[in-house]
């Protein structure tokens, strides 16, 4: 390869060009929010609820629900071993502590049976990730949730479209996130958005977005209560609301891409790709592999080896509890056991087959199977 074949990057067409055009030649004064409010729609529409608000970031997102609903000091709040630090840091930005959960040996994702664990009097809400596009047990989330009168967030950020039993991720618990950073399926370069079907609590949020400022239009510069500064630009909505109308077609080329992976590797005994459950329908934002046995590379020599052949990969997260603001002695054993052996492999959208099979070939030679 004369160039490094990387591990992520977005697909942009004459679409979003256009749009973002128009809206530098146009979205302004009494249009300064056009776009804005068709991506919010749009995305509301697609998920079928009743509220979508685009924000600044995924974490910005995460925050902003969580303070509305109430999340403070003194509260826990329960999230996932493996997934990006943001989870949990939404979680302290409200003086609550994260208490971290294991993950599903399969899946990936929180583990229903270690949330059980976990709970405790300070309980008030789950975090659940759909890590790298692929949704969590929702079922049994929303049961325990039910039983012990807690809060659902999802933390749904690499699951655009993603699918627990037909109904797509966001949509379960009080509300969910995503997010549009440059390297996720859809893209807005920075970006995120909410989604909720409670109104009290989407009003809540807005004006929370917005400094505090006063819903009353008699008094637009009058300050409620403390507020931030989590707001997306009509330019990135612009963005946004391409991808979004193309989002059948991200979806299908991200699974053409694993579906590439699997003909090649599935069956290397001790070699487990993220394969979808039989209830979800995964995006595959990221292609990855886990090695569960002893080869002739470990995870951190296969990185290496791949790199010499031209193929950017990256470890799948750590576990996070292990950093050190948490101050947390938390075992979670399956996530240590992923974060230690398991890669993400090239799955930006403009990877074509020949590239992955040039890939596969070099996993297979450095692992030496």
């Amino acid at each position: 390869m004369k160039r490094m074949i990387l591990t992520a990057g977005p697909s942009i067409t004459d679409l979003e060009i256009n749009y973002v055009t128009d809206a530098i030649k146009n979205g302004w004064n009494e249009n300064w929010n056009s776009y804005l409010a068709r991506f919010e729609k749009k995305m509301a529409d697609y998920n079928e609820v009743r509220h979508a608000l685009s924000t600044s970031s995924c974490t910005g997102a995460m925050h902003l629900i969580l303070l509305a609903l109430g999340i403070g000091p003194g509260d826990e709040v329960i999230v996932p071993e493996l997934t990006w630090v943001a989870t949990a840091s939404a979680v302290k930005y409200t003086g609550a502590t994260p208490i971290f959960a294991d993950v599903d040996i399969n899946t990936w994702t929180i583990d229903p049976v270690s949330v059980r664990k976990k709970i405790s009097a300070r309980t008030k809400a789950i975090m659940p990730v759909h890590l790298y596009g692929h949704p969590a047990e929702m079922d049994q989330i929303m049961t325990i949730a039910t039983e012990f009168n807690l809060l659902v967030v999802e933390d749904a950020a690499p699951a655009v479209g993603a699918e627990f039993k037909g109904k797509k991720t966001g949509t379960f618990g009080n509300a969910g996130a995503f997010s549009f950073q440059g390297a996720k399926m859809l893209v807005t370069g920075e970006g995120g958005m909410l989604i909720t079907n409670d109104s009290e609590l989407h009003a809540k949020i807005v004006q929370l977005g917005d400094h505090g400022r006063s819903r009353n239009p008699e008094t637009p510069f009058w300050i409620d209560q403390l507020g931030y500064k989590y707001k997306m630009s009509n330019l990135q909505a612009a963005l946004g609301l391409a991808q979004l109308e193309r989002v059948d077609e991200l979806i299908a080329k991200k699974r053409q891409i694993f579906s590439w992976y699997q003909s090649r590797l599935a069956n290397i005994p001790g070699l487990q790709l993220n394969e979808e459950a039989s209830w979800a329908k995964s995006i595959y934002w990221m292609s990855s592999i886990f090695l569960r046995k002893t080869f002739k590379l470990d995870r951190d020599g296969l990185i290496k080896a791949l790199k010499v052949d031209q193929i950017d990969s990256r470890p799948v997260f750590p576990t996070i509890s292990k950093y050190p603001m948490w101050k947390t002695d938390a075992i979670n054993p399956v996530a240590t056991e992923i974060g230690r052996n398991a890669i993400n492999l090239p799955s930006g959208h403009n990877l074509q087959e020949d590239q992955v099979d040039y890939i596969c070939k070099s996993i297979i030679r450095n692992l030496g199977v």
